[in-house]
């Protein structure tokens, strides 16, 4: 795999271990010699490394299965999925769900990635929608802010959105950014 193949959220083989990708610069160093410095997240351990490749070193791009599963409920520390197909129950950790907590809520349904048969993270859909738990009510001529108030969502998400939303509304939020997209 070549340096310009690595990208961010790609998941890779390093060392014996899998790693997704955090970050990825690309840079050229004298006489044209290419790197690419890079943060690594072990999927099993949620450690960050950082990690400088040249053209010669192996890093091979993991291939992982995709399932389709669906999100049960947390107990605090583990976060449960059913598999739509097989109707086994899996588990991940806060470390290997990440930032993705902040947009699941009961029922969504997420791709579940596998290798070699161990559930090692999810893929969120580019967008959920999430009922809005806490917002001040918008004043009519208000938009000094650009029309825009900050709101609390059901998974403690704060997001800005347009002052005429009201609390207990749905919306649809991007997963990519956490940003408004529209009412549900």
């Amino acid at each position: 795999m070549g340096l310009n193949d690595l990208k961010k959220g790609m998941t890779v083989e390093y060392d014996g271990e899998l790693y997704t990708v955090v970050e990825s610069s690309h840079m050229f160093k004298g006489r044209g010699k290419a790197v690419a410095q890079t943060k690594l997240k072990h999927l099993m351990t949620g450690k960050v490394i950082s990690e400088t490749f040249g053209e010669s070193d192996a890093v091979q791009k993991a291939f992982l299965d995709e399932r389709n599963m669906t999100y049960m409920y947390t107990d605090g520390e583990r976060y449960y999925f059913l598999d739509q197909e097989t109707y086994e129950q899996h588990s991940l950790n806060d470390e290997q769900i990440g930032d993705a907590k902040s947009y699941l809520v009961e029922n969504n349904e997420v791709k579940g990635m596998f290798h070699d048969d161990t559930f090692l993270k999810i893929s969120l859909p580019a967008s959920v929608p999430l009922r809005v738990a806490e917002t001040e009510p918008g004043v009519k001529g208000d938009t000094a802010a650009g029309g825009m108030k900050p709101a609390t969502l059901e998974t403690g998400l704060t997001v800005k959105v347009p002052l005429f939303i009201d609390k207990d509304e749905v919306i649809k939020v991007d997963t990519r950014d956490g940003s408004y997209i529209e009412r549900a």
